[in-house]
Parts: C-alpha cells; structure tokens; sequence
C-alpha cells in the first residue's frame, strides 16, 4: 500500500485489485495489480514496479483496468490491474524490427498488364497498428492484412491492369498522442508500431508491384501527427507516418520496385494524383466535422487548395463506408465523388459505447479508366 495512505484509514480494496502478481511459464502472460495507491499511475513502468514486477523483463499488453475511490476530505484511492509478458517473447513473436528485413526478400518479377487502359486504386485506411480492441491486437491485425493482400491479389489478376495506385489514407498506426478514451491500450510502442506498420504497407506495394507500377499517395493525419495530446507540434510535414513513408520508400529503391511516391506540400494535408485525366485527392479526415466532408471540399476551390480541383476525392478518419455524388466537374461534365473508405483497425469501442455504431474493417478499391471513375469497379475487400 502506498505510503501516501494513512495506515490507520484502511481502504477496502477490491480482490482483484489487491496487490499481486501471478505468472504463467507456459503462456509467457501474467496478470497483476498495484494495490491502492493514493495517486494517478500513467508510466508504465512505474506501474509495473508498483505491481512488484521487473520492467527490464517485462511489459505490459492489452488495456490497464482502473479502479477508484474517492474521498471526501483526502486524495482519491486507485489501485491498476493489468496483464504483462516477457519482452522478449514480444520480440520474438512479431520480429521486429523487420521492414528491412523484409526487403531482403527478392520481389516477385512483375507480370505484363493489359494493353487496355485501367489502373485500379487501393485505399489503406486507418490500419492504426498498435491499437487493441474488441477485434483484437497486433496478431489479429496481421491475420486481417494478410487476408486482404490475399483478396487483392486475386482482384488484380482478374483485372490485370497496366499500373495500380496505393492511397494510403493515414492514420497508419494508432501513436500515444491521439487523445483518445482510454489511452494506454496499445500492445506495441511507438518504435514497433511506426516498424510494423511499415513492413506491412511495403508488403502491399510488393504485391501490387507485380501488376504494374506502383503510385504512391500519402498524407499527415491525427494518429501519425507529431502531437502533445491533441495539440499538434511542427509543420503538417513532420507527421511521422510520412516518415515512416520515406523508409519504406528508400527499401523499396533499393529492392528496386518499380514505385513512386507523392508526398503533400509542407504546409498541405492532402494531395492530388493525375490518374488517366482524372484527378483522385486524398486528405485523411480530420479537418472536417463528421459528414462535413462535401462543404469543407467545396471550400479547397476557393482557397485554392489541392484537392480543390479533385474530381474524386478519398478519405478515412470516420471508419465507415460511404459512397457520395457530389457536385460536377465544369470542364468535363462529370459527376464528382466522394469515398469515404472503410477503416481496416481492430475497433473503435469507445465510439460504439457512446454512439452505438459500429462499422467491419474492409480495404476499398475501385479503377480509374480514359473514361474517368468506373463506378462497376467500386469492392470492399
């Protein structure tokens, strides 16, 4: 019991969050609690210490349960049950760091595309890798990218396409500075999230690689962001997510993938690609209130702004799916869409808590031909 405690005011303290630590050899996974505390405990391995466990041994996984009680005429009582394992059969188990060591691979020998005139655009959205919840962890995470590269993968040799586009649409791993409710959830730190979240989208630009060449969107959102709480820090240039997008972008040169990059301008948040004469914007979704998305785009004209002059444009942040006409290009005559892409993370359960909404991961693609946007093209993998 902590010594900010009267020891002649005993606190009655749940069991499950008196003090104690078990551990199970043949999981690698233990649970443990601090015991009551007269004071907040956000450093985790502060945490642990109070748990009695070595935090040069082990971490902590998964959600940090809180217990309080509040007192009239003293500081609060809380006591923190949580789960931890071994650090090294973390490691072990998602192998990281590894995008370089992915790269070691030699990529498939790209196949010859079509002689008809299709490029087929893939929208990773909201992978948020780190974050835990209600449809699982990192593991899950893996399992579900996975599927869908498989997916893809047949999609793209049914439609054999003459060069594909990867719009990355932010929020490419869930960070700690998202001013989220409750924080503290992630199973990876910031270095392994950044890392993972790396090897997987080069495993999509590798796959994709082998239909074509490759362009690659990216843009700054609120996850990746380089942030104190909600407040952002730097220039939109410095989110970490494009960082992680100009390593993943020097593996694939020197693995010599046929791929190339558009970033944002430093003070832009979205960016424009010519696709074929159609012009695909990309912003993450922050900058708008939900369903905001069609006045605030038609505001990008006046100011002047990239996807201002978009005929589609695509973005996340809402983790849902919806499919939008609106407005029509003056100059072409044809109908302007929006595509809000569906989110591919493990669940947003503070938000069906509070809402009651929820929405199932998917990875949008649609193509791009002479003739603009190929509504019949339009899946959710």
């Amino acid at each position: 019991m902590s010594d900010e405690i009267a020891a002649n005011e005993p606190v009655h303290v749940p069991t499950q969050y008196q003090q104690h630590s078990v551990y199970d050899t043949a999981t690698g996974v233990g649970e443990a609690a601090t015991g009551p505390t007269g004071r907040m405990i956000s450093d985790e391995r502060e945490m642990l210490l109070a748990g009695g466990i070595d935090p040069d041994v082990f971490r902590i996984v998964g959600k940090i349960h809180q217990w309080t009680k509040t007192h009239a005429d003293k500081p609060d009582t809380y006591s923190f049950l949580f789960s931890f394992e071994t650090i090294k059969a973390a490691e072990e188990a998602l192998d990281l760091p590894a995008l370089y060591a992915e790269a070691n691979r030699k990529p498939r020998n790209p196949r010859r595309g079509t002689a008809d005139s299709r490029v087929t655009v893939v929208a990773l959205s909201d992978v948020q890798a780190g974050k835990v919840g209600s449809r699982g962890g990192t593991p899950e995470l893996l399992d579900r990218l996975h599927e869908k590269r498989e997916l893809l993968s047949q999609l793209l040799r049914n439609r054999n396409p003459q060069s594909t586009v990867l719009a990355e649409v932010g929020d490419l791993f869930e960070g700690f500075e998202s001013g989220g409710n409750p924080m503290f959830t992630n199973d990876l730190s910031l270095a392994q999230q950044m890392d993972l979240a790396g090897t997987e989208m080069y495993k999509f630009i590798e796959l994709m690689h082998v239909f074509g060449p490759v362009s690659v969107a990216c843009i700054p959102s609120n996850h990746t962001a380089w942030r104190n709480g909600k407040q952002n820090l730097g220039r939109p240039s410095d989110d970490l997510g494009l960082f992680v997008h100009r390593q993943v972008e020097k593996v694939a040169k020197a693995a010599q993938i046929d791929a190339q990059w558009t970033y944002p301008a430093e003070y832009d948040e979205s960016v424009v690609l010519d696709i074929l004469g159609t012009r695909v914007g990309v912003v993450h979704g922050n900058q708008y209130a939900p369903n905001g998305a069609v006045n605030w785009w038609a505001g990008q004209t006046h100011g002047g702004q990239p996807v201002g002059a978009a005929d589609i444009l695509l973005a996340g942040h809402y983790h849902h799916l919806n499919v939008l006409p609106t407005g029509r290009n003056p100059y072409t005559g044809r109908a302007k869409w929006f595509l809000q892409c569906p989110t591919l993370d493990n669940g947003s359960d503070w938000y069906r808590n509070i809402k009651g909404d929820d929405s199932s991961p998917g990875l949008l693609v649609f193509d791009i031909t002479e003739d603009g946007f190929d509504l019949t093209s339009l899946t959710v993998l």
